[in-house]
């Protein structure tokens, strides 16, 4: 049931998906859904925190090796990159939908986003930048190049997730008088 909420919240997104599309992507009746959830907003909620904990086990598995900061900060954008560009359904909701699409769960959704963002900032405040940089602007407009990303991005194009990853993160590294690890294209 999730999996098909998810993929339906994604697709339509949250006001556009009714109970009754969640009702014939699940090949239940809507009363069988409400036998299992609330309300439609428990199951976006539910959505949502698969999402993120799926999204933080990607990333916790790409950095666990990795002890320097700048190299592990790259290896979680990737980790992100590689969860919202391989057509998980779980992670494009939780860059479709916003807390303010939901009013009623809205506090528990944003309480989900810090969640993970807090874990992604743990990463982002171990590198060094710059006093006159403000880091929280810096990692927010790294967040939103990240999630973009899906906008413009072509499977099987010139660059790798990790070519991304490092370009991504160039010009905080340049900032930083840090220079690229090198890596495939």
């Amino acid at each position: 049931m999730l999996d098909a909420a998810s993929s339906q919240f994604a697709e339509r997104g949250y006001h556009a998906t009714s109970m009754r599309d969640l009702a014939a992507a699940t090949a239940m009746t809507p009363g069988a859904i409400y036998f299992h959830v609330p309300s439609k907003q428990a199951l976006l909620l539910a959505v949502y925190e698969e999402g993120v904990q799926r999204l933080l086990d990607r990333v916790e598995a790409a950095v666990a090796k990795e002890r320097e900061p700048w190299a592990r900060l790259e290896k979680a954008i990737a980790a992100h990159l590689q969860s919202i560009l391989d057509a998980s359904a779980y992670a494009r909701v939780l860059i479709r939908i916003l807390p303010a699409d939901a009013p009623e769960i809205a506090a528990e959704l944003k309480g989900l986003r810090d969640r993970y963002e807090a874990r992604l900032n743990r990463y982002f405040s171990a590198v060094t930048l710059p006093r006159e940089r403000d880091a929280t602007i810096a990692r927010l407009a790294l967040l939103g190049a990240m999630n973009w990303t899906p906008v413009w991005y072509k499977k099987g194009g010139s660059k790798s997730v990790p070519a991304i990853a490092r370009e991504l993160l160039a010009p905080l590294r340049a900032l930083a008088g840090v220079k690229a690890s090198r890596g495939r294209k």
